[in-house]
């Protein structure tokens, strides 16, 4: 079951909602469910969006709707950075957020956007099944989250509203926003670029009003929230791969017994599996569709001049304090 919640009635009753219970159409003599809270910043349509709503309808099959899920979407709790607040105190009790945004409090997940370390989504996942996947969960329980799925946020690529970008030497010049994530700064800083960091909900106006020229992002994102509008000239840099972690606050996580941990588990990756699913078709189905659009212009990178001028972002990383993690990831993706 789905509910949508907006700002100002969350900040005005975010301990009623966490405490009050729903009624519920269940069987007689059942209780009314536990309510919980799961945001994220997707537009309506993106596939993040559409899992979100899917993890909300298993909770209440898995839990035999001891628990329901209230999905509040497209910025309607906060951004992304006020979300991982929220969740670290309990305010909210889930998000699926970004690997930039996560970066603040886990640093080492920025690693898994290694410039061309992940050709494939695929590739990435079987990376996160292992050793790397355990290490990074570790590293987010220290900060208070428990890591229940790894999303999709799929492969890279370059917009802008000023030509196509064939080289690197075609970024000189150009202002492009990228999240606030350190790997992603790196990369285009090594690139020639410059860049600038906007909120992904305010970025169709910056983009519109010309205060940044270019952004990069996968193809679901730039078609669920119209990015192509204001900026025509689409390159397939596919510079790298970024996961989306669908995070459950910990003191949420600690509340549950053997047998509804499994349950809520068994739900995320019902969903994980769905939005995967979902981005895997999406990004084909928009390739074709920007294609077919005459008001846009898609052309491929050179993707060894790309490759090239960007091998010295790994060396940066290696040379961070958790160089090790860096060195072992690059190592499980070699493999």
């Amino acid at each position: 079951m789905t509910l949508t919640l907006n700002r100002r009635g969350f900040l005005a009753g975010t301990t009623a909602l966490l405490a009050t219970p729903v009624i519920l159409s269940f069987p007689r003599g059942a209780q009314a469910a536990v309510t919980m809270t799961l945001g994220h910043n997707a537009a309506p349509g993106n596939p993040r969006g559409a899992a979100a709503d899917e993890f909300a309808r298993l909770v209440a099959e898995k839990t035999g709707g001891e628990y329901a899920v209230r999905v509040a979407g497209a910025e309607q709790l906060g951004n992304e950075q006020s979300l991982l607040t929220s969740l670290r105190t309990g305010a909210v009790d889930m998000t699926v957020n970004s690997q930039g945004s996560c970066a603040a409090l886990v640093p080492e997940v920025a690693a898994l956007g290694l410039p061309f370390l992940f050709d494939t989504s695929d590739a990435a996942f079987k990376v996160l099944e292992g050793d790397i996947g355990k290490a990074l969960a570790e590293r987010f329980a220290a900060v208070n989250m428990v890591p229940i799925g790894w999303w999709d946020n799929g492969i890279r690529q370059i917009t802008n509203s000023k030509r196509p970008i064939n080289k690197v030497a075609d970024l000189a010049g150009l202002t492009i926003r990228t999240p606030p994530d350190p790997m992603t700064i790196d990369i285009f800083k090594t690139l020639g670029a410059n860049t600038e960091q906007i909120s992904f909900g305010e970025l169709y106006i910056a983009l519109q009003q010309g205060v940044v020229d270019g952004q990069e992002n996968p193809l679901t994102n730039i078609a669920s929230s119209k990015l192509y509008e204001v900026n025509p000239f689409i390159s397939m840099s596919g510079h790298k791969w970024e996961v989306s972690p669908f995070l459950i606050s910990q003191i949420r996580w600690a509340q549950f017994n053997d047998v509804q941990k499994a349950a809520i588990q068994e739900a995320a990756d019902g969903a994980t599996q769905m939005q995967r699913g979902l981005i895997k078709d999406a990004e084909t189905k928009h390739l074709e569709t920007f294609k077919a659009n005459a008001n846009l212009k898609i052309n491929e990178v050179d993707k060894e001049d790309f490759r090239k001028a960007s091998e010295p972002v790994a060396e940066i990383w290696k040379a961070k304090p958790f160089g090790e993690f860096v060195t072992n990831l690059i190592a499980a993706a070699n493999a």
